[in-house]
């Protein structure tokens, strides 16, 4: 099995070990091209070292992109500038929507109709806002 970094196969440390010998055990082999490491099942300590010391860097690192993350998101909120997903219907849109589906109008029908998806007709009418 390769995989491009140990980041990319678990979520820290912890999980990285134990799917690492979980799958050695069963005769996988993993390789991480991005650390030049491979684990067979028959390693070394040294090759335990090296998979501790890697998946905490990778963990820590994993970490860091989250934190600037949530700064970026948190800056782009105070200007204004993040602001979800604009919305698929005007709010005249929604008010027709509701008025055929309790006119006993089919639900597909009206999804088609205004050009969205049936879960997005059913979040519509899940929400008492327009």
């Amino acid at each position: 099995m390769v995989v491009h970094s140990m980041d990319r196969l678990a979520r820290n440390l912890d999980d990285l070990r134990r799917l690492v010998q979980s799958l050695t055990r069963r005769g996988v082999r993993i390789e991480f091209a991005k650390e030049c490491l491979a684990f067979t099942g028959e390693d070394s300590p040294m090759a335990n070292l090296m998979l501790s010391v890697m998946g905490a860097f990778a963990e820590f690192e994993r970490a860091l992109i989250r934190e600037r993350q949530r700064e970026g998101i948190a800056l782009a909120k105070q200007r204004g500038a993040y602001r979800g997903r604009k919305k698929a219907l005007a709010p005249e849109r929604v008010t027709e929507l509701r008025t055929r589906v309790a006119a006993g109008e089919p639900k597909a029908v009206v999804a088609r109709d205004l050009g969205i998806s049936r879960e997005t007709l059913y979040q519509y009418l899940k929400t008492r806002t327009v």
